[in-house]
């Protein structure tokens, strides 16, 4: 499939910046579970969420397009 290389950049930083809530998320919670820190585990649980949401949107909004009509 070949990419639109107007919206290319905003699905490369969408997937890239979920990727790396993700990580950051999955790390931040680790962390404060074994700190027993709510504050720490909390933004961590933000991240990962954040980070889920900005594939679903990538996803969705990639399959918005390709779909038989």
């Amino acid at each position: 499939m070949v990419a639109r290389t107007d919206e290319g950049s905003v699905f490369l930083a969408k997937k890239l910046g979920g990727l790396i809530l993700i990580v950051l998320g999955c790390l931040l919670l680790v962390a404060g579970m074994n700190l027993e820190s709510t504050g720490v585990s909390l933004l961590g649980a933000l991240s990962l969420i954040a980070g889920v949401i900005f594939w679903v949107l990538k996803i969705v909004r990639r399959n918005e397009n390709s779909q038989i009509r």
